[in-house]
């Protein structure tokens, strides 16, 4: 048996952009919408714009959706000739850089949308924008009053709103009434904006019927995570994180491991450490629950997760996969990115969108 390349310092990233693909397709046909968007937003979930937007191009996406400016400018230079949302609206003042590189901001209040539209009157040319009508989330967005207020002023014209939106507070929980009472709230503006396309449906939203509109926009699923908790997960993994093991001791019952002794061993243990910790975006909350799989074998963390380190209690593992640079693999076999997510007390967008610069990054696919 060939041993696995040796991992150098700071872990490796390798994300399969074939899988990428794969679930953009998987969420494009559970949707049912006439276009499925990509949400590429935190560096496409960790996974890298400059990779990730031109692999979902070349699948047949169009739309993207971003988060800030700078997001979208990288996605711009990737896709040069996508139709790419900014969700973040936009500062004020900054209308010009968005018309510059062809960007389509999301007005959330009625000020962005007098802005937007005095820039197209201003440059002669209608540049289009999206609106964003608040439906329960109370974060962004023009309240459906507002909205319907809005409906058939001359502004919206002006400001070329060629797409309405909402976003869905918890369209993760089966039967959640208030993700009825939004697509209900969602319907009534929608109806007072006949012509103009529509957009509800994020990566769980996909799943739901009455959350289906004219463009589905999902995120999370693409890379991977569970859009349906509680239930088998339709998505394929996109990302997969090993570290490489740098030593291998042997400690006696009663020796501790790790910052402030934390760790006892309960007999005679093997440590092995590794070249990752929470600079490289691994949670120190993981600590005392996470795991890494070492020649097949789940093994659990001993001690506090360092900034730079980790260290595992590998007794169970096969003595032949423990040798300096051998790789432990910490998203992947088994551990998909809800787990890890779970195990640090958080949510697997977290775990993806903090993944580190430090790693070598392999694309595969």
């Amino acid at each position: 048996m060939t041993e696995p390349t040796p991992i150098g310092h700071g872990g490796r990233l390798t994300i399969d952009l074939s899988a990428l693909r794969a679930n953009w397709r998987i969420l494009a046909k559970a949707a049912e919408c006439p276009e499925t968007a990509a949400v590429i937003k935190a560096d496409a979930y960790g996974c890298g714009i400059a990779r990730a937007a031109p692999a979902l191009w070349a699948e047949g996406c169009r739309t993207f959706f971003v988060a800030h400016l700078s997001e979208a400018l990288a996605a711009r230079e990737a896709v040069p000739e996508a139709a790419i949302y900014v969700l973040n609206g936009f500062p004020p003042g900054s209308a010009a850089a968005y018309r510059a590189a062809g960007l389509h901001p999301v007005l959330g209040s009625r000020e962005e949308v007098a802005e937007w539209a005095a820039a197209n009157r201003q440059e002669g040319v209608t540049r289009p924008a999206a609106l964003h009508v608040d439906t329960g989330m109370n974060r962004l967005g023009l309240s459906v009053p507002e909205g319907l207020a809005l409906a058939g002023d001359p502004i919206v014209q002006q400001a070329g709103i060629d797409l309405l939106m909402s976003h869905l507070v918890s369209a993760e929980v089966e039967h959640d009434p208030l993700t009825d009472h939004q697509a209900a709230e969602f319907a009534r503006v929608r109806a007072a904006y006949p012509g103009i396309r529509a957009s509800l449906a994020n990566s769980s939203g996909d799943f739901l019927p009455s959350c289906r509109a004219d463009l589905a926009r999902p995120g999370y699923a693409l890379y991977g995570g569970n859009p349906r908790p509680g239930r088998d997960n339709p998505m394929r993994p996109v990302v997969r994180l090993e570290a490489g093991i740098l030593q291998v001791r042997e400690v006696a019952s009663g020796e501790t491991a790790g910052y402030n002794a934390r760790w006892v061993a309960p007999g005679p243990r093997r440590l092995a450490t590794l070249s990752l910790g929470y600079a490289d975006g691994f949670p120190r909350a993981s600590t005392g629950r996470g795991e890494a799989v070492v020649g097949g074998v789940r093994c659990p963390f001993a001690g506090n997760v360092s900034m730079d380190l980790i260290i595992l209690d590998v007794t169970e593992a096969p003595p032949g996969a423990l040798f300096r640079g051998a790789p432990a693999t910490l998203i992947g076999d088994g551990l998909d990115v809800d787990a890890v997510g779970r195990s640090a007390g958080t949510i697997g967008y977290e775990i993806l969108t903090g993944l580190g610069r430090r790693y070598e990054r392999v694309y595969r696919g």
